[in-house]
């Protein structure tokens, strides 16, 4: 089992829960559950939050196919010294101008996305909680974005799903509370902690790098193997 696959995607997933719960939270606070029975609305809460990972899980399998190609090519190392140092300009001009990280040219699929949403969210039939789970993990997030960037870095496709299936359930303990209590932590409390999401981006930005440097540090930069199964070598 790839641990440092693991360990990587719960530990941003957990991280970015109150990110989670600030920005996604409303959706799930405002379903639908009230007047279901403590069984069903336990399903119905279940099937929105395993859509959300279902929807993670398919991401990681097309960035992680991806990440493979990278990998097959030869370029894996270079690739994750850019993928890092692309994290960093995108959280610089985020810091400047404090603008969303949300690609513009999706738009247009967002918002689609959102009236999807909120047709589902009157429908009310068990079904259409775990659509609207799997319709929420296409929302723009840019904690998302940077699970992918994860799942680029990776050079097998297993690993891909592996790392946004855990990501997913990185931030469950967070938004499953938030389903079933309401906000348990304070306005101020999830602020002072979103507030410390630059610094996360930084730290994964600076590990992509790190990692392509192929340092041969364990979890941190270890030493990335080539397409034909030989370690990459300096020397």
């Amino acid at each position: 089992m790839n641990w440092d696959i693991i360990i990587a995607g719960l530990s941003l997933g957990i991280i970015s829960s109150f990110h989670c719960v600030g920005m996604c939270g409303p959706i799930a606070f405002a379903l639908p559950v009230q007047h279901l029975s403590a069984t069903a609305r336990t399903i119905a809460i279940s099937g929105y939050h395993m859509g959300r990972i279902l929807t993670y899980s398919l991401m990681g399998a097309i960035f992680g196919t991806m990440g493979r190609q990278v990998y097959l090519a030869g370029f894996q190392r270079w690739f994750s010294i850019g993928l890092g140092i692309t994290v960093l300009m995108l959280l610089i001009q985020y810091i400047r101008e404090r603008q969303s990280l949300q690609p513009g040219v999706l738009k247009g699929f967002y918002n689609k996305v959102q009236s999807w949403m909120g047709i589902l969210l009157k429908d009310g039939r068990p079904v259409s909680f775990a659509l609207l789970g799997m319709a929420n993990g296409l929302l723009p997030c840019g904690m998302v974005y940077l699970a992918i960037a994860g799942a680029l870095s990776t050079n097998q496709v297993s690993d891909g799903i592996l790392f946004m299936a855990m990501f997913g359930t990185g931030t469950l303990p967070a938004m499953m509370a938030l389903s079933f209590f309401g906000y348990l932590a304070s306005i101020s409390l999830r602020n002072r902690i979103r507030n410390m999401i630059p610094y996360v981006i930084a730290i994964m930005g600076i590990l992509l790098i790190l990692r392509g440097l192929n340092l041969g540090i364990p979890f941190i930069s270890p030493v990335l193997e080539s397409a034909h199964g030989e370690a990459v070598s300096c020397h």
